[in-house]
């Protein structure tokens, strides 16, 4: 149920974001869904990408500082409590939502959200059970 994230630590200064990005490109290495955040000095850019597999060969060539996680993806229902919907049963089930994201493109019309949380396993049951759809591996060819 869950897909792989990669985690890439940068320092924080100008650049560093494009030279990660025009490498992954030059590889043919799409990024799906993409968010970083920094502080004073380092940034982490949490990506999800067409080809996670290639992409972490590609990251240790070039000497990147990364992590690869297992996150869920899951759409948004397309209704003015749509979030509500995903964030609320995890809350009632105490599973923390360390995370969110969305992605760069989309199935339908629906949004596609990136969750990372405490307990992955119970999660997707949760949400499953809320009627929460989930997008998975299908998300690398989009």
């Amino acid at each position: 149920m869950t897909i792989k994230q990669i985690s890439v630590q940068l320092q924080n200064i100008p650049g560093q974001l494009a030279k990660l990005v025009d490498i992954l490109d030059k590889e043919d290495i799409s990024a799906k869904a993409i968010s970083a955040a920094s502080t004073a000095e380092s940034s982490v850019v949490r990506l999800v990408v067409n080809d996670p597999d290639r992409a972490e060969k590609v990251l240790e060539t070039f000497g990147f500082t990364f992590e690869v996680q297992p996150v869920l993806a899951v759409e948004v229902p397309c209704h003015p409590a749509g979030m509500n919907a995903i964030v609320k049963p995890l809350m009632d089930a105490e599973i923390n939502i360390h995370y969110i994201y969305t992605t760069i493109e989309r199935i339908g019309k629906e949004t596609i959200l990136i969750l990372g949380v405490d307990d992955h396993e119970e999660a997707a049951e949760i949400l499953r059970e809320h009627w929460i759809r989930f997008v998975g591996e299908q998300i690398y060819n989009l």
